[in-house]
């Protein structure tokens, strides 16, 4: 007589174990927030880098020098980047408990 082996945790009756995410947050722990600082640092890295290799202000270029835009432009690179400050602390306390 065969027997059929029943599994002891049946996928239908375990409870989900994801947890939902809160404020945009991902299963990575990355929310958007941090992807927009990521993106806006990215973007003053490349302008400084056509500065410094062809001096080329890409933003002045686009938006015209000292214009508001630009000016908005320049300031949220740089709230960006004390932003990264604050991203690359929470990681490495992550990183330490996990450790």
């Amino acid at each position: 007589m065969a027997t059929m082996n029943i599994p002891a945790n049946d996928r239908r009756h375990t409870p989900e174990r994801r947890q939902t995410p809160l404020l945009g947050r991902r299963s990575t722990g990355v929310s958007v927030i941090d992807y927009l600082a990521m993106a806006l640092m990215i973007i003053g890295g490349l302008n400084w880098a056509a500065v410094g290799l062809w001096g080329i202000d890409v933003v002045a270029s686009l938006f015209g020098v000292a214009t508001p835009i630009a000016r908005v432009i320049y300031i949220l690179v740089g709230l960006a980047a004390l932003y990264g400050i604050y991203l690359v602390v929470r990681m490495a306390k992550v990183s330490s408990k996990l450790a």
